[in-house]
């Protein structure tokens, strides 16, 4: 019996039938057809929709595994990146092995494209593509769960509660040690949600919750076991930063946002299509726990997250103008693409904006601070 069939990506003998259903849904088809010919789709939605679905069923025809999906996958990740941004690098990946399995616990800046990005540099360089985390807020049709499922995506069910939350946490965690004992390696985020205000920090709920698994051992066996690897992503321009200062403005405002249906659909199209500039992707090195003190596993995930984290221009040019200063951009054409998109931005959001592009310069500023802090409290505990 799978134990984790409700949750897990599709497997091989699975893609086939997944993919005539997606073809055969008209649901799926409009999405695409809009998605991909906007103004043609609002003027003639029936043609559009009958020449997507013969264009999709053109490129999936040969498809029957998820090797072969993920194929056509990184062909259009290839498009994507030749679009929207201007250089793409990673480091740290020297230092992995390609015999073993990692759960890469890496800061969340996009719903889509965090994982992504560390998919297609593992890809390239050789290493199996990743088992992917995703929360079910964002299944909200089941077309995109399907899609996910066979981008071997793993779902996390973030709407239950009590004991039902507990169960679903508990078979998680079992599905996460099952891919990694299996030689899966795996991709999850630092925290519930994209961190919008540039505050990269880790959630101890999310390691306890990995740890349940192998509770009896303690925290500290449970999640060594797991190889755990820090990834710090980094996006010069963010394609959502106006939506995210927006809601933190309305929160801070209101005490409250309100999201919509469409807000994680458009935050997902954003950020797909939108210009990111230079992107860069660190790999930390694998974490060693000694304790089984959660804040003390978090304080090591976030300290590789914010050292090896790449300072992009616009974090330094966000915080100058934060602390008074006159930007002068010059020649530079990245400086003065930032300058636009700041005097572009509605003025009761634009230190929102800038705050979430100036906070990673702030952390690793503040980080000696920061550990001498933990270093205090581990003492104290101790004491």
């Amino acid at each position: 019996m799978d134990q984790f069939q409700d949750i897990r990506p599709y497997n091989d003998e699975e893609v086939r039938p997944v993919i005539d259903g997606l073809l055969a849904n008209p649901d799926f088809i409009r999405s695409i057809a809009g998605f991909s010919f906007p103004r043609l789709f609002r003027l003639f939605p029936v043609l559009v929709c009958g020449l997507a679905r013969r264009r999709l069923t053109a490129q999936l025809k040969d498809v029957h595994t998820v090797k072969s999906m993920q194929g056509i996958i990184a062909l259009y990740m290839d498009k994507m990146i030749e679009k929207t941004t201007s250089k793409l690098t990673h480091s740290g990946l020297e230092g992995l092995r390609r015999d073993k399995a990692y759960l890469f616990i890496s800061n969340h800046r996009d719903i889509a494209m965090d994982p992504a990005f560390v998919n297609y540099m593992l890809y390239h360089a050789g290493f199996e593509t990743l088992q992917i985390a995703i929360g079910d807020n964002l299944l909200k049709r089941p077309f995109v769960t399907d899609l996910m499922r066979l981008n071997k995506s793993f779902i996390v069910r973030r709407s239950l509660k009590g004991r039902d939350l507990l169960k679903s946490s508990k078979q998680l965690s079992e599905y996460i040690h099952h891919c990694i004992n299996t030689g899966r390696s795996v991709w999850i985020a630092q925290r519930e949600g994209r961190a919008k205000d540039g505050v990269d920090r880790t959630d101890t709920a999310l390691l306890k919750m990995l740890a349940l698994a192998r509770r009896d051992e303690g925290l500290m066996a449970a999640l060594n076991a797991l190889h755990i690897v820090p990834v710090a992503i980094s996006y010069e321009f963010d394609p959502c930063d106006l939506l995210k200062a927006d809601e933190l403005h309305q929160k801070s405002e209101n005490g409250t946002y309100q999201k919509t249906d469409q807000s994680d659909i458009h935050s997902i199209v954003t950020g797909m299509v939108g210009f990111k500039g230079h992107v860069h992707v660190a790999f930390g090195t694998e974490i060693t726990l000694t304790s089984d003190d959660a804040e003390e596993a978090a304080a090591l995930v976030d300290s590789q997250i914010i050292q090896s984290y790449l300072l992009q221009g616009t974090n330094h040019l966000a915080l100058q103008v934060l602390q008074g200063c006159t930007l002068t951009a010059g020649n530079d054409a990245s400086a003065r693409r930032f300058e636009l998109r700041i005097a572009e931005a509605d003025p009761a959001i634009r230190s929102w904006m800038l705050q979430m592009y100036a906070n990673p310069v702030i952390s690793l500023q503040g980080f000696a601070s920061s550990s001498d802090r933990t270093i205090k409290k581990r003492s104290e505990k101790k004491a």
